[in-house]
């Protein structure tokens, strides 16, 4: 099969299921266009289990598959400011290790760059699941073009993170992923955005993405209501957005962590979502 110039960029670390990562190592590897590489960032020591399934990978995949280790965990953001670096193609499309990609994702991504060389950053929406990809939890639609994505950025994250397919080089030219926990891809569309990159979402699901009750309870709390409050701040002055947006989201963040992790969860489905 031809493989097409991208690179898929993929960061795992030592708590990720090896099951989960199995699945989207498959969702990726059987893609209808084949991506000429696969980056995988190792972030710090992992099980015995995952290196070993890396390794079944790398017999497999050859020179398909790139593999980077780091000595220590440095955390999504240096870990894929790293992997953009590396990357030998022009082309990155993210991907988390516990997502399902739809088989023709990076066909139908790398043929919107085709047809459109301004274009700078490409996502699309997300089915949410937990356990399977048939046990649906919510439908994630994202505003299409460019304005609407503009306008969105300034009071929520206007990309689906592991759907994202960007150009190399404008990432690097903004300072590429930065560390800022639960934040680092919010952060850098920001920045992307405010440099007027040329932005869409695909209005089709691309990837199944993996939620549920961990993920509600990682968004709440006081772990995630002070440096989310920090993070947002940063956002606001790197960012499209006036003082009355952070002012709104910031409220709305502060509701959000303080919540029941069972009533957050019923929150983020019911009005976070369609």
């Amino acid at each position: 099969m031809q493989k097409i110039a991208v690179s898929v960029l993929m960061s795992i670390y030592v708590k990720e299921k090896p099951e989960y990562f199995i699945q989207a190592m498959e969702s990726t590897i059987n893609q209808t266009a084949q991506p000429e590489e696969i980056l995988l960032v190792e972030d710090g020591p992992l099980t015995n289990e995952l290196y070993e399934i890396i390794q079944q990978y790398k017999e497999k995949l050859g020179e398909q598959l790139t593999v980077i280790s780091l000595e220590e965990n440095q955390g999504l953001g240096t870990a894929l400011a790293i992997g953009v670096e590396k990357c030998r193609n022009s082309l990155i499309a993210r991907m988390d290790t516990d997502d399902i990609m739809v088989e023709n994702r990076l066909e139908v991504q790398y043929q919107e760059f085709l047809k459109n060389d301004k274009l700078t950053i490409l996502g699309s929406n997300i089915i949410e699941f937990e356990g399977t990809p048939d046990n649906e939890l919510a439908r994630k639609h994202m505003p299409e073009s460019n304005e609407a994505i503009r306008t969105y950025s300034k009071r929520r994250n206007p990309f689906n993170h592991m759907t994202i397919m960007f150009k190399k080089e404008a990432v690097i030219a903004v300072g590429n992923y930065q560390p800022l926990p639960g934040f680092e891809d919010y952060y850098l569309w920001v920045r992307l955005l405010k440099e007027n990159s040329v932005s869409l979402n695909l209005q089709q699901t691309l990837v199944y993405a993996r939620t549920g009750a961990e993920m509600y309870s990682r968004r709440g709390g006081v772990s995630y209501l002070i440096p989310g409050l920090k993070a947002r701040w940063i956002i606001y002055k790197k960012g499209l957005g006036k003082i009355n947006d952070l002012l709104f989201v910031s409220l709305v963040h502060i509701i959000i962590s303080l919540m029941p992790n069972k009533l957050r969860g019923s929150f983020y489905q019911k009005q976070l979502r369609n």
